[in-house]
């Protein structure tokens, strides 16, 4: 009877020794960060809540010609005030008449190339993606990673575009092409590059084309 006692609470320690030992296991499993996760960590998306504001001046120097407007962001309020030379406009991105909503189109082209790396993450819902883990950049030539984006035909001020994102092991993008309506050619290729660190958000300045006198980039960033 005693020998049962003991054999009972030899296998009652080792049944409780197993599932913890499966509980702490399973604890200590890293969930894997998907692509769009990392790239937009190595941006510096980690830190994007504590963002109250950014303000930033779209630039575009093409041969003998400047274009620029600048805009103020409060992204926890979606508050937007637009600056383009002698006209301001203050509006919300959940209540705006037709002149906003023309407006909200060059911030979101503007946001767009500040912020193209978080975009994979808030835009995900509304695109399919491709990792190429082996890829030549098209104006350096480089071996980088390539991550095609193809947004749905539906919704956005660009549907159906495509977007082909090229990257080292840091996860940086140092190239981009953009592909109108998803089509072969490309419909614009620019560089990634002049990297700023601003509140924890790692930025590309400039964005310049091979072979042409073009540089898109931005001045006047400021992040609170």
């Amino acid at each position: 009877m005693r020998f049962s006692k003991y054999l009972f609470l030899f296998f009652l320690l080792g049944f409780l020794a197993c599932k913890t030992d499966k509980k702490q296991k399973k604890e200590n499993v890293v969930p894997q960060k998907s692509i769009l996760e990392k790239i937009a960590a190595a941006h510096g998306y980690d830190d994007w809540n504590n963002v109250d504001e950014i303000r930033f001046t779209f630039n575009v120097d093409r041969d003998s010609t400047h274009f620029e407007r600048s805009w103020a962001w409060r992204p926890k309020s979606n508050r937007v005030t637009s600056i383009s030379g002698t006209d301001t406009l203050m509006y919300h991105r959940k209540q705006m008449d037709s002149i906003a909503h023309k407006i909200n189109a060059g911030f979101i082209n503007d946001r767009y190339w500040l912020l193209a790396p978080f975009n994979l993450l808030w835009d995900s819902y509304n695109f399919d993606h491709q990792h190429y883990p082996d890829a030549i950049a098209p104006i350096s030539g480089q071996p980088m990673q390539k991550l095609t984006i193809v947004y749905g035909s539906k919704g956005g001020y660009t549907p159906g575009d495509a977007y082909d994102f090229y990257f080292g092991d840091d996860y940086l993008i140092r190239e981009w092409v953009f592909r109108k309506g998803n089509q072969t050619d490309p419909s614009m290729t620019t560089t990634w590059e002049n990297y700023q660190e601003i509140n924890g958000l790692k930025l590309a300045m400039d964005h310049k084309k091979d072979g042409e006198v073009f540089n898109l980039y931005f001045s006047g960033v400021t992040i609170k």
